[in-house]
């Protein structure tokens, strides 16, 4: 009885623990919305007065603060402005447009200008200028073109991050502050002769020696043996047409990554000790599926949270490919991004989303009447604290000329997206801010996503088959848990794998594994987790190089099966496979699976010498499930199919929804949006009161119901 007692305290002391916990993450997320407006998500808009004559400025932003905004944007791109000379500051102008949003009663994001470093500066010391993989330096005129954690550089950094932050550090109107502007370096990677300088001391640090490098690299292979690091030089793609070393190449990545991470943490250092304490501090990051080394993991513990830019209709991004896909634009795409920022300290926000068509895609579409709305709409049901239009006055001069932005290019008309954005500042403003739990519908399809940027890198330096694309790999599993309406949260290796707060786990081609993780897997199902690994997982230890031991041995007992081979086979030759009585397409990738005793078989391939074979397996292992999928299909319906029924066999209350449609929960108000060309039905809950929209969506549409079922 004692036990009991002792057993139920610490129960409580737990669920105190965690109580607490949800109501700090909670404070803080309604703080940083409270700092910039009193909408449940305050809307704002990017400002530029250094493009526009200072007599526009006061009717600029007293028509944003009249048409429902409730924040602008300053200063990513105006280090000219603030300094156009070394040493001599000008901030009058900042100044003045600061004093003009906060008499119209709108707060502000001030940024670092660090992406455009003015013309003395970089004429004056041209090594700080990003060199290209064909050894060209990046010229003055463009953006994102500097090396981040040059110490000339963040010489001047330090100055100007200095004076911005004893001028507003403090100020009433702002809010927070934006370190640089989607941060990467513009070719990707840099080869100038910073980043040779620092490569092979930050390998000595990693390895310790030389000859643990020589290990690590595999340097045996092809007579690579380095006798010093000073013999090491940047791998290079170019300059190695046969074939760069792949261990070399992953390390280079996470160098990269690792110097990026170290000028926004320098950045973000120098802020914290000169700002108030109730101003927070965020970067804006973009598509990461083309900023592959840019990791904002990395930065966790510099910023209050990571921000996000998305652009929906550039044509460069997955959407649904119908006759309207242009027009709506990557609702997938949105959703990813939001979700994987958002992991990162639990909170984001959407810190540019565009008000109309843009001018730098492969097409640019005109946005189909309601897309413009639908987007905001899905920034307010993905959880973001504040959504940021790019921009409000559209330019007339410069890159970004036919860039629509809230205004016309007359300086007084509503654009058409501008009308969108207003209507949905009064929609979401009228919104009555609910504090309901989570419902309970929603937490049994809670979804963990493993992420590791190594994996994705590693597999793009060696994709095996012309067709795999990593990135469209973790994008399918993604797009199925979306469609079954799950709430998806992107975990590194060293978080907890709690199995009561994500019953599920998907982990898609974890390539790079070790021991470690593999018993954390085994310890998170064995404890109740379900967990869906796929082919190419384990196949690798930390080091990138194959296990000394048969393909992905490390994983077998974990899986219940064996996997001695796998294939290929050309696109316009598709094998067969079969689940539940129906035939699938495949031709990327099947791995041969042989099962153990209790293994139960989900799939076999239909043809080829190995026909009969096992290609999709799932045994119980303690209290959870694992299951292992070794083929990857052409249209990814296998892959809906098995996620489905793993879900559902484990108590998921799963939605079914179509292709690119999105259903969300936030606050009490479920909403869902419609990304694809034909007209679908909303899952409203029968008891359901619709606020806006009907049950049937049209292409666009947006329906946003309360249901007293949650």
């Amino acid at each position: 009885m004692r036990t009991f007692i002792k057993f139920i305290q610490s129960y409580a002391i737990l669920i105190f623990i965690c109580e607490v916990a949800f109501g700090q993450a909670h404070f803080a997320n309604e703080r940083i919305a409270g700092s910039l407006g009193k909408s449940i998500m305050p809307i704002g808009a990017y400002y530029y007065p250094e493009h526009w004559d200072e007599s526009e400025w006061a009717e600029d932003l007293e028509k944003m603060a009249d048409l429902g905004f409730e924040f602008t944007h300053l200063g990513e791109f105006a280090w000219a402005k603030m300094e156009p000379e070394e040493g001599k500051y000008e901030f009058a102008w900042l100044d003045k447009t600061i004093e003009l949003a906060a008499a119209n009663g709108m707060k502000v994001i001030m940024c670092t200008p660090t992406p455009t470093p003015p013309a003395w500066l970089t004429q004056k010391h041209p090594e700080i200028l990003a060199v290209d993989q064909n050894y060209i330096r990046q010229q003055h005129g463009g953006r994102l073109h500097v090396i981040y954690n040059h110490p000339v550089y963040l010489e001047y950094v330090e100055k100007i991050i200095v004076r911005l932050a004893e001028r507003y550090g403090d100020h009433p109107a702002v809010a927070g502050w934006q370190l640089d502007n989607e941060p990467h370096f513009g070719q990707i990677y840099d080869y100038s002769e910073q980043a040779q300088i620092e490569f092979p001391p930050w390998l000595d640090r990693k390895y310790g020696s030389i000859d643990v490098l020589n290990d690590a690299w595999g340097t045996a292979f092809w007579s690579q043996v380095y006798n010093d690091f000073s013999q090491i030089q940047l791998p290079n793609k170019v300059n190695t047409p046969q074939g760069a070393n792949p261990h070399a190449l992953l390390d280079f990545s996470r160098f990269t990554a690792d110097r990026l991470a170290e000028g926004l943490k320098f950045q973000a250092d120098m802020l914290r000790g000169l700002i108030s304490k109730d101003q927070w501090i965020t970067t804006n990051y973009a598509y990461f599926k083309f900023l592959p080394v840019t990791d904002p993991f990395r930065n966790k513990n510099d910023l209050d949270f990571a921000s996000h830019t998305m652009y929906l209709t550039s044509g460069f991004l997955n959407d649904e490919g119908g006759n309207l896909a242009s027009r709506l634009g990557s609702g997938m795409e949105l959703s990813f991004s939001n979700e994987f920022a958002k992991s990162v300290n639990g909170r984001t926000g959407i810190m540019e989303l565009q008000p109309g068509q843009i001018n730098w895609g492969t097409i640019n579409a005109q946005p189909l009447p309601g897309a413009v709305r639908m987007w905001v709409w899905h920034a307010f049901a993905l959880g973001d604290m504040f959504t940021c239009a790019y921009r409000f006055k559209q330019p007339l001069f410069g890159s970004e000329q036919t860039h629509k932005g809230i205004i016309d290019t007359d300086g007084v008309s509503l654009a058409r997206g501008g009308k969108e954005y207003v209507q949905a500042i009064k929609e979401i403003g009228a919104l009555k801010i609910n504090s309901e739990l989570e419902p309970e519908e929603l937490k049994s399809r809670k979804t963990a996503f493993l992420w590791k940027m190594d994996n994705l890198i590693d597999i793009e330096n060696h994709r095996h088959h012309e067709d795999f694309d990593p990135w469209q790999f973790n994008y399918l599993y993604y797009n199925q848990l979306k469609r079954m309406g799950c709430t998806v949260t992107f975990l590194q290796e060293d978080d907890p794998f709690n199995p009561n707060e994500y019953p599920f786990m998907v982990v898609p081609a974890y390539q790079i594994t070790n021991e470690a993780l593999i018993s954390k897997w085994e310890k998170y199902v064995e404890a109740g987790g379900n967990l869906i690994l796929t082919l190419r997982t384990a196949k690798k230890d930390d080091n990138g190089h194959l296990w000394k031991a048969h393909n992905q041995e490390p994983i077998w007992n974990l899986i219940g099966a064996r996997i001695p081979e796998f294939d290929q086979l050309p696109a316009k030759y598709p094998g067969m496979v079969s689940y539940e009585n129906e035939m699938h397409l495949w031709h990327r990738w099947g791995d041969w699976l042989e099962p153990m005793t209790g293994t139960k078989i989900w799939a076999e391939y239909a043809d080829q010498f190995y026909q009969g074979t096992s290609a999709i397996v799932h045994q119980k292992l303690g209290k959870g499930t694992v299951t292992y999928l070794g083929v990857y299909t052409d249209t990814g319906e296998l892959e809906r199919q098995v996620l489905r029924k793993v879900f559902a066999q484990n108590g998921a209350r799963i939605l079914d929804l179509p292709h690119y449609v999105f259903t969300e929960w936030r606050n009490g108000y479920w909403v869902s949006l419609n990304y694809s060309s034909n007209i679908v039905r909303a899952p409203i809950h029968p008891n359901a009161k619709i606020i806006y929209g009907k049950v049937d969506l049209v292409p666009g549409g947006v329906t946003v119901w309360k249901s007293t079922d949650n």
